[in-house]
């Protein structure tokens, strides 16, 4: 039943019509709720101005609300400040940015509240934002592609705007032209129901955007060949305002992050500002919605026009600015339809002829092509909300030319500037396709996959992990998979203190997931990744025909950047050795150390000697020199005389210790393929890697050198985070005298103490605590792993080193360790792990990377050798 249930749960078409349905079903009662939350709010507040004077109700009533709508924001997700849209934008680029139910409640409610509160600002931004959330929040419930996620919020943002507009082929176009930019049969289908049933239900509750008065602007609306000059005149003004608006949002947005205040006071400020502007204009300006319908439908004079385009400006800059949850299509309409309605009049005024009315529905069109750059979707918005066909052609001579206009003052997407604003850059160019896409699982997999049978008996089951580094069996009857048992299976037996003669097929994880041959390696990790998973049998039917492992995408991701596939014809070009001193080979191995900080390379030094005096290893130390990729590294001209006087420091240790030492300079494009290609040269048993203890390249956890070292490198792997008050030349060592080592047990603990023999030599009097943490709800851990461990030190360290075993309670090994470090001040914290255990942790950027960065000691990472 469940592999029945999860089967069907797969990406198929009938599912995503289903889920569009729904997702157009749930943004249409949100845009409504919206609609009326914020009218009643609106109301309320124009009531307000009939009891107590504007001066002071206005001012009043802004400052409140807008603090409860920032302080919503700021408390329950700050995702959801501004308008929403550069976050779909962001998320549906693949970029880090949250999108869920709770988001898209928080963007509602708060929304309401700062619209209801006077701030000039629209609510088709957060209905967009709203239906994206929602249906991310429905894609994580429903496991399925990433592809096909990203589809289900496109048409839930195409959704919202539908609903929002009453316009559902402006919500289609919404997505192609600006969102996802995607023609495919699947997406094109889905947002087009969604869409559909998001504006339909939103016309049948009462959500649209424009209750104009249709009879009246068709009989109003004309236009005729001789108007063109006007409506160009019209177009060019609306992209040059339209463009000064954009550059106007940001300077604000800088401008509230100089004051260093809160979100709530700043959207306060903001609400209490627009309080204030309102209470001194007209009464006909309290009401954002009525003052844009009569530009549109009345004739109000051309000086009330231009009060209000100048007042609606302004208070947009202010409110929008401040981070207030809103949008900018209800301003940018209010704007358009002044401007159209001023020179609309003025055409009447001069030539007699023309419409008013025209000019203020092509002017709305042509101001909000100019503010987000999406011309044929401003075309189609304001078409169908009118219904008439007159419009077409002025609105399509407006919308083209405000775009242009503003594209040529201020080229881009104001969305994406604002996404620059946090940090976010989107790429520019469509990447190539990478191997997440273009591979299946057939093309990655093991073909030869270690089982076990359902008839095995406990016992045996264990013998077999502990001969093994694998952590999971696929378990077969017949040759046919049944299921799948892990360590941690095995664990939960021996804690129930189970008879061992029992059989295998009683304690595995029967009708385990699986993937096919044909599924993509991003199918294939976004499972992996949903139900955490470290590996998935891949079956052709019931019959196991490999099995497939983060490691194994990992390998396929990096051959495929490496251009092993053959895909791309451009490959760096090989680093160049331009100097090199050798020694005789005396060692049983060779230890490598890239040396490039002169603050951090004595104590690197002094481990890496250590380590080699221990062990019988040689050392190759390697400097590496970038150079231009514009310029070849076997040609270009460097200069080495600082690399030599830091190869030189190696070079005293190694005499002083009396260790083989080797060195070179390699000139290089990438630093990571000079340090590997070493390792491949010179048959490197272990590389000993300094790392600052963070990074601030985007998608990598250690970094880029580090984390392709890890992804790639064959020999074991030693990454060191050097505390912040260490201090070592190469006459004098580091105080490590304290040593915390977590273990986890089962066949990898070795690793954690194999290379400490060899380190504690850098102190005096080494004290050593081996460490096991485990949840409360978790029984105490097993001392036997321990005491083996403790037997081992002793034989090999030194008679006066003291080492002690104690587990600690903790909700996770992360939270265990680094209150351990600051509680009881210990020197240097060593983690070791298996090859897979550490590529699946530095992929989720879990336990190493968070201990080394939570941590001010010295932070010592070990990953074992990987089986070319």
């Amino acid at each position: 039943m469940n592999q029945r249930f999860r089967t069907w749960w797969q990406p198929r078409r009938g599912l995503a019509i289903a889920e569009a349905c729904v997702i157009g079903l749930v943004a249409a009662l949100s845009a409504v709720f919206l609609k009326v939350g914020s009218g009643l709010l609106g109301t309320w507040r124009v009531h307000s101005t009939h009891l107590l004077p504007a001066w002071l109700a206005l001012p009043a009533i802004g400052l409140v609300l807008g603090f409860v709508a920032g302080w919503l924001v700021e408390r329950l997700a700050p995702e959801a400040n501004g308008s929403g849209i550069p976050q779909v934008k962001a998320t549906l680029a693949n970029v880090p940015v949250t999108l869920s139910w709770r988001v898209a409640g928080v963007k509602l409610l708060s929304a309401m509240i700062a619209i209801g509160s006077g701030m000039t600002l629209g609510r088709q931004g957060p209905t967009v934002h709203v239906g994206a959330g929602l249906a991310a929040g429905m894609s994580r419930w429903v496991p399925t592609s990433p592809d096909h996620r990203r589809q289900m919020i496109a048409a839930g943002a195409g959704a919202g705007l539908a609903a929002a507009f009453n316009a559902p082929i402006a919500g289609v176009l919404f997505i192609v032209e600006e969102l996802l930019q995607d023609l495919s049969g699947l997406t094109l289908g889905t947002a087009i129901i969604a869409s559909f049933i998001g504006g339909v239900i939103s016309r049948l509750l009462g959500g649209g955007s424009l209750d104009l008065n249709l009879e009246l602007t068709q009989s109003s609306s004309q236009f005729s060949i001789p108007e063109i000059p006007f409506f160009l005149l019209l177009g060019i003004l609306a992209g040059l305002l339209g463009a000064l608006f954009n550059r106007g949002l940001i300077f604000n947005i800088k401008f509230y992050r100089k004051l260093h205040i809160s979100l709530p006071l700043r959207v306060a400020l903001a609400g209490f500002t627009s309080g204030v502007i309102v209470a001194m204009l007209p009464a006909s300006f309290r009401d954002n919605t009525g003052l844009r319908e009569s530009l549109i439908t009345e004739g109000s004079h051309p000086t009330v026009a231009a009060i209000a385009f100048g007042a609606q400006f302004i208070l947009t800059l202010i409110a929008f600015g401040s981070g207030a949850p809103g949008g900018l299509f209800a301003p940018s309409l209010i704007l358009g339809s002044c401007l159209g309605h001023i020179i609309g009049v003025s055409e009447l005024y001069i030539t007699g002829v023309g419409s008013p009315t025209t000019y203020a529905l092509a002017g709305m069109g042509g101001f909000f092509s100019a503010v987000s750059k999406v011309p044929i979707t401003a075309i189609v918005i304001v078409f169908e909300m009118t219904t008439d066909f007159n419009l077409v052609l002025p609105l399509m001579i407006v919308c083209v030319a405000a775009y242009l206009v503003a594209d040529k003052v201020v080229p881009g997407s104001l969305y994406e500037k604002l996404l620059e604003l946090k940090g976010i850059t989107l790429a520019k160019e469509v990447p190539m396709e990478g191997a997440l896409t273009k591979l299946t699982a057939k093309d990655v997999m093991q073909k030869r996959v270690e089982t076990l049978d359902a008839q095995m008996s406990l016992e045996e089951a264990m013998q077999s992990f502990a001969r093994s580094h694998h952590r999971g069996f696929p378990v077969v009857e017949d040759s046919k998979l049944v299921g799948m048992v892990t360590q941690t299976d095995l664990l939960k037996i021996r804690e129930r203190n189970l008879a061992n003669d029992i059989f295998l097929k009683e304690i595995m994880t029967p009708v385990p997931m699986t993937v096919t041959p044909i599924h993509t390696l991003g199918n294939v990790l976004y499972l992996l990744d949903r139900y955490q998973i470290s590996r998935l049998p891949v079956v052709d039917g019931r019959k196991l025909i490999g099995i497939i492992t983060r490691a194994d995408i990992i390998r396929a991701q990096a051959d495929h950047l490496n251009c092993k596939n053959g895909t791309f014809k451009l490959r760096p070009e090989p680093s160049y050795v331009v100097y090199q001193t050798r020694s005789p080979s005396t060692g049983s191995g060779k230890l490598l150390v890239p040396v490039a900080n002169p603050e951090t390379a004595a104590i690197l030094l002094q481990m890496a000697a250590a380590i080699a005096r221990d062990h019988h290893y040689e050392i190759e130390c390697v400097q590496v020199m970038l150079v231009s990729r514009h310029s070849s590294p076997s040609e270009t001209q460097v200069r080495t005389a600082k690399s030599r006087r830091l190869l030189r420091q190696a070079e005293v240790l190694a005499k002083k210790w009396q260790i083989s030492l080797h060195t070179q300079i390699r000139v290089t494009h990438d630093v990571a393929q000079a340090i590997l290609e070493t390792i491949n040269e010179q048959h490197i048993d272990l590389i000993l890697m300094g790392w600052k203890g963070s990074t601030s390249t985007p998608g990598r956890i250690f970094g880029s050198v580090v984390d392709t070292i890890i992804r790639q490198a064959t020999c074991e792997v030693v990454l060191v985070k050097l505390g912040t008050t260490v201090q070592s030349t190469l006459h004098s060592q580091p105080s490590f005298n304290r040593w915390l080592i977590p273990m986890a047990g089962g066949p990898n603990s070795p690793l954690a103490i194999k290379l400490l023999p060899a380190l504690i030599t850098l102190g005096s009097k080494p004290q050593i605590r081996l460490t096991q943490v485990f949840k409360p709800s978790e029984h105490k851990p097993d001392m036997s792993v321990f005491e083996k461990s403790i037997r081992h030190l002793m034989r090999r360290c030194q008679l006066s080193s003291t080492v002690v075993a104690f587990p600690v309670q903790a909700n996770s090994v992360a939270e265990g360790v680094i209150n351990l470090v600051k509680t009881e001040g210990y020197d240097v914290v060593v983690l070791g792990a298996s090859q897979e255990g550490l590529l699946q942790q530095a992929i989720q950027g879990n336990i190493p990377e968070a201990i080394a960065s939570g941590v001010e000691s010295t932070v010592i990472l070990v990953r074992g050798a990987i089986n070319s």
